[in-house]
């Protein structure tokens, strides 16, 4: 017999077990080199150049998750006995649903074009260190668990809705975890409350009982403030934005003037063949071992953008999320021009960084009530939920230091001829 205990800043003491098959094969994926490869992928991409403490990996995120899908199923297996058995697919699924992230996490699928729902699924199923680890416990657990995780289809509806929904496992941690890596006081759920407040419905899907019903909104409006404060923080938009300028950049060059290696050159040239070694030799390190060549560039403007990135010379960003469309675009038009008039070239200085969050989406495995009686959508119940459907717009001009008087006297002028 042999155990392992990581030790959690979140989740304190996550002890396993090989007396424990399912538990076993945790600790075997765990040890993957597919699965290791999360050490090198930020949980929050470049969010670290704004919240410096933002250093917390994928690797540690997924066995968070884990970690609340075991204590979520330890407790509905109580209402449903014949939820034991899916304890493999389910404890696959959950650590095993970010392995296809690429370069910086989220941030890779913008700058790159890639989804890691996909990745992910092509490593399950086509990786031969997953597969077998996987298989060993259970004849197609592989292909269980990637169509889980792609395609929600699954035997019991409530092993969907921990892995997938607005209260999932996933969910739960990263708020937990952004929040406390990047020092915001928004993340603290009431954990406990929820997990004991999880139910099965009788159409056997997740749902919430009454006692659960505060902490649940709790968490609910945690997720609009993370958002408006850490995600969508003016800083990172611009971080995220300098990122896809560089990759963009260096795209259009192409091979003969940008070096690559073969993984990265794949990734930006030929990612839709990419094979499974090359996605894998991708991370945040080699991502930033180019991006620190690529500032000795031929080309000024790729050479640039790396150099502020890499020396957090940042742009500055203005929010315009209060005013319409067409004045935005007029303002970018303004800044743009202003920009040349000062020689800066506007198409790596100037820009607009767009984003529609709603917090909660009563269509889209939206969360219900369970008394034992009477099944109710949540925001039929709860004012404060149905005030959340309501979406939340970003917009955050993009522009150089340099033109900043000039150009907020403009924005002023703007104003007063549309008023």
């Amino acid at each position: 017999m042999s155990s392992r205990t990581y030790f959690d800043p979140l989740h304190h003491s996550i002890t396993l077990n090989n007396i424990n098959p399912e538990e076993e094969m945790v600790m075997e994926l765990i040890d993957s080199s597919p699965f290791q490869r999360l050490r090198r992928i930020k949980q929050l991409g470049p969010a670290y150049l704004t919240f410096h403490g933002a250093e917390s990996s994928r690797f540690t995120h997924s066995i968070g998750v884990f970690h609340l899908v075991r204590r979520a199923l330890n407790h509905l297996i109580l209402i449903d006995p014949s939820l034991e058995k899916h304890k493999f697919i389910l404890y696959g699924a959950a650590l095993l649903h970010d392995i296809g992230h690429g370069p910086l996490s989220h941030t890779s699928e913008e700058i790159f074009g890639i989804k890691h729902e996909d990745w992910t699924a092509k490593l399950i199923n086509s990786s031969q260190e997953i597969m077998v680890i996987l298989n060993k416990y259970g004849k197609n657990n592989s292909k269980q668990i990637s169509d889980l995780i792609k395609t929600r289809k699954s035997e019991k509806k409530v092993i969907i809705s921990l892995i997938s929904s607005q209260l999932d496992c996933d969910r739960l941690d990263y708020l937990m975890r952004d929040s406390y890596t990047t020092g915001t006081r928004y993340g603290q759920i009431d954990i406990d409350r929820i997990l004991s407040a999880m139910t099965i419905a009788p159409d056997g899907d997740l749902a919430i009982a009454p006692k659960g019903l505060m902490a649940v909104e709790h968490y609910l409006v945690i997720r609009n403030l993370m958002y408006r404060s850490v995600y969508n923080h003016r800083l990172n938009e611009v971080c995220n934005w300098l990122l896809k300028k560089i990759i963009q950049t260096a795209r259009s060059l192409g091979p003969k003037i940008v070096w690559a290696d073969q993984g990265m050159s794949e990734l930006l040239w030929n990612h839709e063949k990419m094979t499974l070694d090359s996605f894998l030799s991708n991370d945040d390190i080699i991502l930033g071992y180019h991006i620190s060549k690529w500032q000795k560039s031929t080309s000024p403007n790729l050479s640039i953008l790396c150099k502020r990135f890499l020396n957090r010379h940042l742009l500055k960003a203005l929010n315009l999320s209060y005013l319409p469309i067409e004045i935005r675009l007029e303002i970018l038009a303004k800044a743009r021009k202003i920009s040349e008039n000062n020689l800066i070239d506007p198409d790596i200085s100037c820009g607009l960084r767009e984003q529609m969050v709603k917090s909660y989406h009563p269509y889209k495995y939206g969360l219900r009530l369970w008394d034992g009686s009477k099944l109710e959508a949540l925001e039929n119940v709860s004012p404060l939920i149905k005030g959340l459907i309501e979406p939340n717009e970003s917009s955050w001009l993009i522009y150089p230091k340099e033109i900043e008087n000039e150009l907020l006297s403009e924005i002023e002028i703007i104003k007063i001829k549309t008023n």
